[in-house]
């Protein structure tokens, strides 16, 4: 196989297992076809006005502060006197899109919602909003129209402010919540003077959402435990209870309106939000008027937690709730149909109704799921072949109309208590009757797809030995005659395989996962006289030193397969790493290059032990980090004096970047200077930061093509650009790692003249753009899968090693205030990615100088690494189980995910990099034939 034709067959081997994960774990749980279910009896509410404060945490409503004073005075009184209160715990990702999502349509987010990002929906649901006679909502353009949008009919009306209020930078981010309130109250004050829109409110099954982001925006710009904060909250409270008067005075107190009061997510000690901390998942819920159980004095002997001590609530009942469990609380206040899709279940103990209403709720509720279980089972079935289709057991249809019929039954006969329980019963079995058709191809698509991959990878392993350990031979007649048959018998196989999907009208990815093995095997088993040749040449091969590479590759892949659940193991492996020039005796050839490379090993290590990055920012460690960057280029000028000396444009240059870090510098601590005084982001600094950006694209270009020279531009580009990203000590980051990279090319200079000095080439002398001369080029050695390793570790902690990951899942806005304040998910996003890929791209620098100041072709290194990678994410990809907390699953998916992406992006460049290298040995070739 040429080598581009096996760079895209890679390519999209690595592309399907890539998505393979979403088709097998994170497929849409939405169905269509449901009848709404709705209970016969009148409702107690005929309106319902929700308040979602976005991201408060439950704690800093609930708990007073340390002088014993209440922040939420009113929603306490309505807790002691008026309502029912609880903890409403969310799901990961604790973000805004998807707690909305599952408190008004009832569901947890369809993941194929992520690549829509945050105003459109993917696919059509049902919600509150949709069920209802008209709904009115108030506050964030990111939030309200993705419900308006996919509604049905034109009854809900959005109102938002211009997302330029959303600013972190803002002097008073509760003006957000302000603007919400007044709205509100106008828009009442609108309606007594307007005949037609005073009928419509007056109308019964409303709903009025007031979406709250102060809270939220407060938290990420001065953290939940600032005054600006804990103020917001306080201004939230006396909102609620003007709004609620207001609401009174103007339906005559008729007691039809029902409020319920929650949060979308939590917030960080350290102002984030998106992972399962208990600060992000507990969130407050409280719900009181029409409908709504009042406020109950038996203790809440279940919850062994100790937050109601700590929030002085130890008399008062606690109800908490699943986040998708309100959805159905405000359909049975209002009397609307169950959201189709919702998978909540009617929290009881909120209703203030009889048992006879209770008891028709929950059949409502026990229906709804049921229908969608049945439309489930039903899409399974008609693309399964008949004998081989597993019906899950206890939901049978003979059994669902017993279910219905006795929960019919005990309704009718009064025993409505007796009908709750069975009802709930047939809910905890559709529920597990959902779950168990939803992964019912689970198995059979794993194993497809591991197959192909397991295949892949051994094909890798097997043209690495072909190429590089001359095991190639020439092919017989007996061999083409073979080669001949094994196609036929795996053509054969693949239209079995084939035909067995269309006769189960399996959908048309199946028919990737399931097929891409039979050609990738097919390739392995035609290079059978390879095999054959390597299984004579084990004999002479050096056992031990194999064995012993083999058992440290294994060691090092768990190790770095460990370090994605525990960060301290990178410093284990740094640690380790650092003694490789005293066991490989490189210490007593190359002293003072194998203690730079023993200092900056340990000197890294330090970083995981850190706490995540963004938690305390300090900028205190920016400016360590100029100076550091300073003093380290200052030095290389210095002894660029001497031999051999940096051209002029080189020197020029460096002196300009050196001023960019300056200026960088400053207007990171100026921004951070300007955002605490309150004053918002300078129009300069903001101007300084995205023409940095923009032209550390452009400056490493100018510089001369000697790898010292171009490594040292691209660093400092990276540098000024990392600076303005920084909040803390990860500003370090980025020139500690520089320091190991540039230690790195130096020791790996000094193996190859240990292992054969006439490939000894001095790097002051290498130009990378140079002609290739191919004789020069070497085959690999067992030292490159070191190198290969050292590669794939240093990749990791480049990721991890200041937690950058963690800070793009919780999404902390703090990193990219210098450039951009104002709300902007796609942008911030993308400034947040890019720092996370920055010391990313330092150590592809330094991979490929290594390569080229080796003399390997980079191909056959990659392949290498391509191994490694293989092997981890295959690792990842058994981690993932159809069992345990939906965290734990999604953690482990999420590791798969990042090993993948790494990988493709890593095989993309490789592409790049063999198209400009092989052009370059073409034109090296031209050349010889031509002095010949």
């Amino acid at each position: 196989m040429k080598m581009k034709t096996f760079f895209i067959v890679g390519l999209i081997v690595h592309v399907v297992f890539f998505l393979s994960i979403f088709d097998i774990y994170f497929t849409s749980p939405l169905v269509h076809g449901m009848t709404p279910q709705r209970v016969p009896l009148a409702p107690p509410a005929k309106r319902l006005v929700l308040f979602v404060a976005d991201g408060l945490r439950a704690d800093s409503l609930f708990k007073p502060d340390n002088n014993g004073t209440v922040r939420a005075p009113y929603l306490r009184s309505v807790i002691e006197e008026g309502g029912t209160w609880g903890v409403s715990h969310t799901r990961v990702p604790t973000e805004s899109r998807p707690g909305h999502v599952a408190l008004l349509a009832g569901f947890y987010e369809d993941v194929s919602a992520v690549a829509k990002g945050w105003k459109e929906n993917p696919v059509e649901f049902d919600s509150v909003f949709n069920e209802s006679r008209n709904t009115w909502c108030w506050g964030s353009p990111d939030i309200l129209p993705m419900f308006a949008k996919g509604a049905t009919g034109d009854h809900v009306y959005t109102h938002t402010y211009p997302p330029e209020r959303e600013d972190f930078a803002s002097t008073d981010a509760s003006r957000l919540d302000t603007w919400v309130f007044d709205e509100v109250k106008d828009f009442l004050n609108v309606a007594k003077s307007n005949e037609t829109l005073l009928n419509k409110v007056h109308e019964e099954q409303n709903v009025f959402f007031l979406h709250l982001l102060g809270i939220d925006t407060n938290g990420h710009a001065h953290r939940p435990m600032s005054k600006e904060y804990l103020e917001n909250i306080g201004l939230v409270d006396a909102g609620v209870a003007e709004i609620v008067t207001v609401m009174e005075d103007f339906y005559g107190h008729d007691g039809k309106t029902a409020y319920v009061f929650t949060s979308d997510h939590g917030m960080t000690n350290w102002g984030s939000h998106g992972a399962g901390h208990p600060s992000e998942t507990l969130t407050p819920l409280v719900a009181w008027g029409a409908g709504v159980q009042t406020a109950q004095r038996e203790g809440s002997h279940k919850y062994d937690d100790n937050y109601l001590k700590e929030w002085g609530l130890e008399t008062y009942k606690r109800v908490d709730v699943n986040q998708a469990d309100i959805a159905p609380l405000m359909s049975s206040l209002i009397g609307v149909p169950f959201p189709l899709n919702s998978v909540g279940v009617l929290p009881l103990n909120y209703l203030n109704n009889s048992q006879h209403f209770k008891a028709e709720s929950m059949y409502a509720n026990a229906i709804q799921i049921l229908e969608q279980f049945r439309v489930k089972m039903a899409q399974k079935k008609e693309t399964t072949i008949s004998f081989l289709f597993t019906p899950y057991q206890p939901l049978i249809d003979s059994k669902q109309m017993d279910f219905i019929r006795q929960a019919r039954d005990l309704i009718h006969r009064g025993q409505f208590n007796e009908a709750i329980l069975y009802c709930e019963d047939l809910i905890a079995q559709a529920m597990e009757g959902l779950s168990y058709y939803h992964t019912y191809d689970r198995l059979f698509l794993g194993c497809s797809v591991v197959l192909g991959f397991i295949g892949w990878t051994s094909y890798v392993v097997l043209f690495i030995l072909k190429t590089h350990a001359s095991l190639r031979k020439p092919p017989s007649n007996t061999h083409m005659v073979t080669e001949i048959n094994l196609g036929q018998a795996f053509l054969c196989i693949g239209l079995l395989v084939a035909l067995f999907l269309w006769v189960q009208s399996s959908p048309w990815t199946y028919y990737i996962y399931c097929l891409l093995p039979v050609p990738v095997w097919y390739s392995i088993m035609r290079e059978f006289e390879t095999l054959a040749g390597l299984i004579r040449s084990i004999p002479s091969l050096p056992l031990s030193k194999c064995f012993g590479y083999l058992l440290l590759i294994t060691f090092g892949i768990e190790l770095l397969v460990m370090s994605f659940f525990y960060r301290a193991m990178l410093t284990l492996g740094l640690v380790v790493l650092a003694l490789w020039p005293m066991v490989s005796g490189l210490h007593t050839k190359a002293k003072f290059r194998s203690l730079s490379w023993m200092f900056s090993c340990l000197f890294l290590a330090v970083f995981p032990l850190l706490p995540v990055v963004g938690r305390e920012p300090n900028v205190n460690y920016v400016i360590c980090a100029g100076v550091l960057t300073l003093f380290n280029l200052s030095s290389y000028l210095c002894s660029s004096w001497r031999s051999p000396p940096l051209i002029r444009r080189d020197r020029q240059l460096f002196i300009c970047q050196m001023v960019q870090v300056v200026l960088c510098t400053y207007t990171l601590t100026s921004t951070h200077s300007s955002l605490q005084l309150k004053q918002g982001l300078p129009l300069f600094n903001q101007i300084v930061s995205w023409f940095t950006l923009v032209s550390s694209f452009l400056i490493p270009l100018l510089s001369s093509t000697r790898l010292f020279q171009r490594l040292l531009s691209i660093l400092m580009s990276l540098v000024c650009v990392y600076l303005l990203l920084s909040t803390g000590y990860e500003a370090l980051f980025p020139p500690v790692l520089s320091w190991l990279m540039f230690a790195w090319i130096n020791i790996e200079q000094e193996t190859i003249t240990t292992q054969e000095s006439s490939y000894r080439t001095e790097l002051s002398s290498i130009d990378f753009a140079e002609n290739i001369d191919i004789t020069k080029i070497r085959q690999l050695r067992l030292d490159d899968i070191r190198r290969s390793y050292f590669f794939v570790f240093f990749i990791i902690t480049a990721f991890f090693g200041c937690g950058n990951i963690a800070s793009i899942n919780s999404f902390d806005p703090a990193s990219v205030y210098c450039f951009q304040t104002v709300f902007n998910p796609f942008i911030m996003g993308g400034l947040l990615m890019w720092k996370v890929l920055i010391p990313f791209v330092i150590v592809m620098c330094t991979f490929e100088s290594i390569q080229v100041s080796t003399q390997l072709s980079s191909r056959s290194l990659f392949l290498v690494v391509l191994v490694i990678s293989d092997l981890m994410a295959l690792h990842f990809f058994f981690l993932v189980k159809d069992y345990g907390s939906w965290l734990d699953i999604g953690t482990s998916i999420s590791h798969f995910v990042i090993v993948m992406s790494m990988t493709i992006f890593l095989m993309l460049l490789s592409v790049m990099t063999h198209i400009l290298t092989s052009k370059r040995i073409i034109i090296g070739q031209k050349r010889k034939m031509h002095f010949r």
